[in-house]
């Protein structure tokens, strides 16, 4: 069964972070440079939350558009569900999907250890499946026919 921990080895060890104090206006602007979804919140070394766009875009309607002085502690998910190394893939579509959530963070007991998008899981299904089919047709290729089986 794919686990959490796969597909973090496979995306990549970079992270974005930022702290609750960070402007929103900093927060808009690191995720638009990086081409990000979402920014993990963090205070003196531990999870405070998640900045994703959902809470962004909630931010700038109820402001006509204005980011203001607010800083990310206004706007973010204080509370964001997370999931360890060890989870199964399964189990991480399931929470994506009861929670409304497109990200989540991996922790190692207290540790940070990254972030799982809805396009990482996506991506990873899309690969096991491509492998599972490649290692079907292979066992096609290779199976024998009627003739070699009488033969032998």
């Amino acid at each position: 069964m794919l686990r959490v921990s796969e597909i973090l080895r496979v995306k990549g060890n970079t992270l974005y972070t930022a702290t609750p104090d960070t402007s929103i206006l900093q927060a808009l602007q690191t995720m638009s440079e990086q081409d990000i979804g979402s920014l993990v919140i963090m205070e003196h070394g531990q999870l405070a939350g998640m900045l994703t766009f959902r809470e962004l875009i909630r931010h700038l309607h109820a402001n006509d558009g204005n980011t203001g002085s607010h800083s990310v502690r206004s706007i973010m998910d204080d509370a964001p569900v997370s999931v360890s190394p060890n989870t199964g893939f399964e189990e991480v579509q399931r929470l994506m999907l009861d929670k409304h959530a497109r990200y989540m963070p991996v922790m190692d007991g207290p540790t940070l250890m990254g972030v799982v998008s809805f396009y990482d899981m996506a991506q990873a299904i899309v690969s096991a499946q491509q492998f599972e089919n490649n290692m079907l047709k292979a066992y096609i290729r290779d199976w024998p026919s009627d003739s070699e089986s009488a033969q032998g």
